[in-house]
């Protein structure tokens, strides 16, 4: 079925849309772990944004030296802000590409490595892992959605 469209009644049978589907679960689930990782690191490091945040550390003054920023949470946030900025766009262009009819194969390598790149880049920011690792992971993701994005316009283009 290469270089077919999919027809949208045999879509959760198509092996391509199977693979994005699962990957994109992955991504998107490690995308959500970020609030979580997030939420751990403001309530470890006692560092909070809103004023209603704090009410459990006291009131007036005593609570208002928890309204502040830290570097790790920052971090953090970074981190997950990096992944709304790279999965979103994976999302929508990885299914346009499940849907031009790619190779299996050649759809799970685009899906496998921006899932580990975005796995990586995440482990990279989190730690930190020394430069250019995060970069580098960064960049691999980024490729392969611009990869995609380009079979997709070479497959369908309609000016």
């Amino acid at each position: 079925r290469s270089g077919k469209m999919a027809k949208s009644t045999q879509l959760i049978d198509n092996e391509v849309f199977q693979a994005y589907a699962t990957y994109t679960a992955i991504v998107l689930l490690k995308m959500m772990l970020m609030s979580l990782v997030t939420a751990y690191f403001r309530i470890t490091r006692k560092a909070f944004v809103n004023p209603e945040d704090t009410a459990s550390f006291g009131k007036g003054e005593s609570a208002k030296k928890y309204l502040r920023t830290d570097p790790d949470v920052e971090r953090v946030r970074r981190g997950h802000l990096n992944d709304l900025e790279n999965i979103v766009p994976f999302v929508g262009i990885g299914l346009l590409y499940a849907l031009s009819g790619p190779d299996l194969s050649t759809a799970l390598l685009h899906f496998r490595i921006f899932a580990g790149a975005r796995i990586m880049h995440t482990f990279a920011y989190l730690i930190p892992l020394p430069q250019p690792s995060r970069g580098l992971s960064w960049a691999a993701g980024y490729a392969v959605t611009f990869s995609m994005a380009y079979k997709v316009l070479k497959t369908v283009l309609f000016l």
